[in-house]
């Protein structure tokens, strides 16, 4: 019989070709990069998170592809889409924590059975100390769905023309639906 070692965050540090990952189940569970609409609403979203950063503070605007190394019995780190974090930087370290807000967008593979997963990993998000998680839906849909820790399973929507915030988590911080969801 055979044990399976389990990954680490130094095995986070050293994927391959430095691509993007996740430590789920003790396993390195390797991202595919994303499309183009995909690509360019996440960051839009950083750039209006970092416009926010730069004008309140209170916390720090990330784009895709940064690691936040978490404490859950089933999984030991993050990589969201766009994030702001109120932790401390750590140089070129992976972030302690989870971020109070989390942008996942979807690309073409999460829909149908993805769907679990994505709620998953939203619960994850939540049991970690994030407050807001948007699922941001920009090739079928066209809607960004907002869920919140306190009601993990109810999504208030917002479509082309609406504001969209992420409250309490980024505290009057809007994003137009329009220039994100074209």
């Amino acid at each position: 019989m055979s044990t399976k070692t389990q990954a680490t965050v130094d095995d986070l540090y050293h994927v391959p070709e430095n691509g993007k990952a996740e430590i789920v189940n003790g396993e390195l569970v390797l991202m595919s990069p994303t499309g183009g609409v995909p690509g360019r609403a996440a960051g839009e979203i950083f750039i209006s998170l970092r416009e926010y950063e730069r004008r309140v503070g209170g916390g720090y605007a990330f784009p895709d592809n940064v690691g936040f190394i978490v404490n859950l019995p089933h999984r030991r780190s993050f990589s969201p889409d766009a994030a702001f974090f109120k932790g401390e930087l750590r140089g070129g370290k992976f972030l302690e924590g989870a971020p109070i807000f989390a942008v996942e967008v979807r690309s073409d593979d999460d829909y149908g059975p993805a769907e679990v997963q994505m709620a998953a990993k939203r619960a994850d998000y939540f049991a970690a100390g994030t407050l807001v998680v948007w699922d941001v839906d920009v090739l079928r849909e066209k809607a960004v769905r907002v869920f919140r820790s306190d009601r993990p399973d109810e999504a208030k929507i917002f479509f082309a023309g609406d504001l969209a915030e992420a409250e309490p988590a980024v505290p009057g911080w809007t994003m137009a639906m329009n220039s994100l969801l074209q």
